[in-house]
């Protein structure tokens, strides 16, 4: 149910059964994380109902400070995740837990709860699960952009950021209302 090769783009019709597992992955991740712990949040498309989306959960940890990453990835490696230095960015930490094949199955972002990366991921989930018309025109593109990048993860998701930047620009307008 879940799982993506690596470095390919495959999506596949939106599954109820995301939300369960999301939940159980939350409750380990509360247990590991500890005090540590503010929300943690189910984003990206496989949180919004009826989006086709590449199974893989997106999940957002926010914490009280991110002063000392060392206790979270000592925390999160024997729950499978790895951390991807690469792949971190001023504010965020990220991690990916892979299956026993080696497939992507999570995506985990460490953040505080207010910064930049808390808003954008939060916020583009809360649009699309508004927003019906913007949903589907998103999962048109994600479809075609998969269907013509299949094999170029990097070209797949920059045919996605043009479309993702409107509705975090509404988002911005709106919380400054």
């Amino acid at each position: 149910m879940l799982g993506c090769e690596r470095h390919l783009v495959r999506v596949v019709p939106y599954r109820p059964a995301w939300t369960e597992l999301f939940q159980q992955e939350a409750e380990r991740l509360r247990a590991a994380l500890s005090d540590q712990v503010v929300p943690i949040e189910h984003v990206g498309s496989t949180a919004v109902p009826g989006l086709d989306a590449k199974p893989i959960l997106d999940i957002v940890v926010a914490v009280h400070s991110m002063i000392d990453a060392r206790p979270f990835e000592n925390a999160l490696t024997p729950l499978g995740y790895i951390h991807k230095s690469e792949n971190d960015m001023p504010g965020r930490l990220y991690f990916v837990k892979r299956l026993p094949d080696d497939r992507s199955s999570h995506h985990l972002f460490i953040t505080e709860l207010g910064t930049e990366c808390w808003f954008t991921t939060v916020a583009f989930r809360d649009y699309l699960l508004s927003h019906p018309r913007a949903r589907e025109e998103y999962r048109r593109l994600k479809l075609h952009l998969a269907h013509t990048h299949g094999h170029e993860r990097s070209a797949y998701q920059e045919g996605k950021a043009l479309l993702i930047e409107r509705p975090l620009t509404e988002a911005y307008m709106e919380r400054r209302v």
